[in-house]
């Protein structure tokens, strides 16, 4: 029964998604004047682009490059708001014509990583990540988020006047996570009101790929990135010397046994033909001699799961699979999901979804867009998409003559990005939240 259940809503949920593509099947490409502007403020673009890459900032760190983005929106005339989750951005764009309210985002924030790649424009900058003096580097693509976002703005306001509804240009930090200690990113811009005055009714938002080549976008209805949960296990037991183990208890041996039986949580206690899920454990840490069995070893890890049903699951099956085997070693062990990170997943509404497809195909071609696979990897867009329909999507970024094998992933010294991808990011949110907009208009207040 639960089969043939899951089978009918699989079916109706393509039907769905089949009727609302249809629906904007005949959706024009960007009117020739928006062509025009997006075409003029290209070069623009790559210059802010390999600005915020030359200065990146880390976490609820993005000082200057606030002040950058709020001094752009501000020259445009748009309501800007500043300090929001620390050092978030935000502008108000109020249409000429009534309709409904939307939000894009774009998030700001670099990581700590060394750049190696040979560029004119390639950061030398420093920062400090929880107390350590680091390189800094956009290794994620952060800065053409920005660049492209700002062109958004830039051709919105160009046509104000004709824009039916109200936009709200979202600059976020700390997407890739708050220091330790600190509240930030999508959570906290969401705590202090940035869905509300006025309400934001759906959401967008892009993602360079730098592994997907230029001029490609993939998108994908539902779960299209994982929610992650990190943990820690503190497993205790008795300390002795290491010649007599039988005297103690140890928590080494507990802690290898744990970690052998995490990897049968996703393996054979989660339905996984219905979505993915990882539990990884990343570090683990005890012990000061090597002839000395010590008190206590500490675990960390992370949880990732692309059905937001499961996620509860998965953290009961992690309790009860450590605690018991701990109690079976005599051990104790403390558990803390989450330890210090929660997003849920990132969720793509199928229904807004199948009424974008057809206005991306509009701008990139047919041939240039494709359903992708979910990733395991997690967002913070996510919080917002939780909170209303929204769409997500990714951008390529992989210059035409590098294979996707030799290309550089995110995360990493090597990263690359080619700025010819830029344009086609500009078109493409403008092209969905005026789609959106003129879609709904009747609606909005």
């Amino acid at each position: 029964m639960n089969r043939l259940f899951l089978t009918l809503l699989s079916f109706l949920m393509l039907l769905s998604f089949s009727i609302n593509s249809s629906a904007f099947a005949n959706s024009p490409q960007l009117s020739p004047e928006v062509e025009i502007l997006c075409n003029k403020i290209e070069q623009q673009v790559i210059e802010w682009r390999r600005h915020f890459h030359q200065y990146p900032e880390l976490s609820n760190r993005e000082f200057e490059t606030a002040k950058k983005i709020a001094a752009h929106l501000e020259g445009l005339g748009l309501d800007v708001q500043t300090g929001i989750a620390h050092t978030g951005v935000v502008a108000i764009l109020k249409g000429g014509k009534p309709g409904p309210v939307i939000g894009l985002r774009a998030d700001i924030d670099a990581l700590p990583v060394k750049e190696r790649v040979d560029l004119p424009f390639a950061s030398k900058a420093k920062g400090i990540y929880n107390g350590q003096e680091v390189d800094v580097m956009h290794a994620c693509g952060h800065d053409t988020h920005i660049a492209i976002m700002m062109g958004v703005a830039q051709v919105m306001t160009a046509i104000r006047d004709d824009i039916p509804g109200t936009i709200k240009f979202v600059f976020q930090p700390a997407e890739e996570g708050a220091p330790e200690g600190e509240e930030g990113g999508a959570e906290l811009m969401i705590k202090e009101g940035v869905m509300s005055n006025p309400d934001i009714e759906a959401m967008f938002a892009l993602h360079i790929d730098a592994l997907r080549e230029v001029g490609r976008i993939g998108y994908r209805p539902g779960g299209i990135m994982a929610s992650v949960d990190d943990f820690r296990m503190t497993v205790k037991g008795r300390q002795s010397h290491g010649a007599y183990p039988w005297m103690s208890i140890d928590p080494v041996v507990t802690a290898a046994q744990i970690i052998n039986g995490l990897q049968t949580v996703v393996s054979r206690q989660v339905p996984i033909t219905e979505g993915a899920a990882v539990v990884t454990v990343g570090t683990i840490n005890g012990g000061v001699r090597s002839n000395i069995i010590p008190e206590q070893v500490v675990m960390t890890g992370t949880i990732r799961s692309l059905v937001p049903e499961n996620r509860p699951l998965i953290h009961e099956r992690i309790r009860r699979v450590a605690t018991n085997i701990a109690e079976g070693m005599g051990a104790t062990v403390e558990i803390e999901i989450p330890m210090s990170t929660s997003y849920p997943v990132t969720y793509n509404d199928p229904a807004l979804t199948g009424e974008m497809v057809p206005i991306l195909e509009s701008v990139a071609g047919k041939g240039n867009i494709e359903l992708v696979t979910a990733e395991t990897g997690a967002e913070d867009f996510a919080f917002f998409a939780n909170k209303v329909p929204s769409f997500y999507f990714f951008l390529g970024g992989r210059p035409s003559d590098i294979a996707p094998e030799d290309a550089a992933d995110h995360h990493t010294p090597d990263f690359f990005i080619d700025d010819s991808g830029l344009k086609l990011g500009v078109r493409a949110m403008t092209a969905v939240a005026l789609a959106y907009l003129k879609a709904n208009k009747q609606e909005g207040k």
